[in-house]
């Protein structure tokens, strides 16, 4: 059974990792190009990227609760059921985009944190107030992303991520670069693009859910269903330990490249470097854990706790063994890597400084990744959310601070690298332990 349920997760992941690595691709695109265009517009993105995916994850890890509460009900036969879910989740997404888009317009309480550089801060906010706009076709796009994924249909996915990355490689290359013959918008360039390539996926998800053969039989767009205040509490309940526990782990590194900020455009840009190879890295275990909680969900659904526990099994070694391979393979191309990035020669030295944390700190990563997607498998997200707090905030963010500037000889950037290190080996060995428990309860 083992190997049976290895072969179902990596038949999911694998075209969830490609669509992965192709979202990732419009943020890999934005840091090229403006790492040539220059510094100061890749520390804005930098700082401005990372609060737009704090709130983006907060807000769509509650609307990920559509993926365990669908998954339970095709597991348990109750296919009549997922299309009402699917419809309430999108009335939470409508309600959901409004204080997101705010945010965004008004991010002063994030900015006010660190001493950001004046150019820095005016294009931060300007690429920030742009993004504000896709905010309500991201939110409604992320919830058909879950659903499809709790439906064991990711190949959709795929192919819209592709497309979109492909056009979003060729507007953001015109807006940034003003070609032809025009003036650079630099970092703004990149918030256009990013904006328009949000409302161009959710026009290509809901062409598939209207017309998808694969999700006909669940009559998702008839019958269509006004809010349903308890249908609704069930979602929020369910996914706001989730969307917290999302926002605490991205906030962790979006607050870290604030405090980053105070040590200079140069630090931040190699930071937001190494920072994005260890994003990229990360699309291999959550496309895993993704699968994992789909497999694990469908199987507690049907109360199949024997499959349950082994597909939970099954994700934690397949992420360590390709997380471990992976690691090797950044260590040994970190040169080509960072060349690739940036052409400045003091960044360069910064961001090569720090890969040696990400090769060690991504297997730690994806270990407790796909624990955490295991456990909302089973529905539990309560507790896994106070690990996430205690370890990204407590050791990660606050360890990180007090190594990078408290210590007698302070660490810099390097003492963040640290502390999230130390903060991840915690958590997958705290989540791990809940799992082993959540498994052996579940048997007896």
């Amino acid at each position: 059974m083992f190997l049976c349920q290895s072969r179902l997760i990596l038949r999911h992941a694998i075209p969830m990792l490609i669509a992965q690595l192709a979202s990732m691709g419009m943020m890999v695109i934005d840091t090229v190009l403006l790492g040539h265009y220059g510094t100061e517009d890749l520390a804005a993105v930098a700082v401005g990227g990372g609060i737009y995916i704090a709130v983006i994850l907060a807000l769509t890890g509650i609307l990920q609760a559509v993926a365990p509460t669908v998954s339970h009900l095709k597991g348990a036969g109750r296919d009549a059921e997922i299309a009402g879910a699917l419809q309430q989740c999108f009335w939470l997404a409508l309600i959901l985009a409004v204080p997101g888009v705010v945010f965004l317009h008004h991010p002063d309480a994030l900015l006010a944190l660190s001493d950001i550089e004046p150019g820095v801060e005016a294009k931060a906010r300007s690429y920030l107030a742009v993004l504000a706009w896709g905010i309500p076709a991201a939110l409604f796009y992320r919830t058909f992303y879950a659903f499809c994924n709790a439906l064991g249909q990711p190949r959709p996915l795929m192919i819209i991520s592709l497309g979109c990355t492909l056009v979003h490689a060729i507007l953001a290359w015109l807006l940034v670069t003003g070609w032809p013959g025009g003036a650079g918008l630099g970092a703004l360039g990149c918030g256009i693009s990013n904006t328009a390539i949000s409302w161009l996926a959710l026009l290509a998800g809901a062409a598939y859910l209207g017309r998808g053969q694969a999700l006909a039989p669940y009559r998702l767009v008839q019958g269509w269903q006004w809010p349903r205040p308890a249908a609704m509490w069930e979602l929020v309940r369910l996914g706001l330990p989730m969307g917290f526990s999302n926002f605490v782990e991205i906030s962790s590194f979006t607050l870290i490249a604030l405090f980053v900020a105070q040590l200079g455009a140069t630090v931040v840009a190699g930071h937001r470097i190494v920072a994005n190879l260890a994003a990229l890295c990360y699309m291999l275990p959550l496309a895993l854990a993704i699968a994992t909680m789909a497999q694990v969900g469908q199987a507690a659904g049907a109360r199949d706790w024997c499959r349950a526990r082994v597909t939970a099994g099954a994700g934690l070694v397949l992420a360590g063994v390709l997380a471990a391979l992976l690691g090797l393979l950044l260590w040994l191309s970190e040169n080509m890597l960072v060349m690739a990035y940036t052409s400045d020669p003091a960044v360069r030295l910064v961001s090569l400084s720090l890969i040696v944390y990400v090769v060690i700190y991504q297997v730690f990563d994806a270990l407790q990744t796909v624990a955490a997607f295991a456990l909302r498998g089973y529905k539990i997200t309560f507790v896994p959310m106070f690990v996430h707090l205690a370890c990204f905030w407590g050791i990660g963010l606050f360890g990180g601070w007090w190594l990078a500037f408290r210590i007698t000889n302070p660490m810099g950037v390097a003492g963040f690298w640290v502390a999230s290190l130390a903060s991840l080996v915690l958590a997958a060995a705290l989540l791990g332990g809940l799992l082993w428990q959540t498994v052996r309860a579940a048997q007896e």
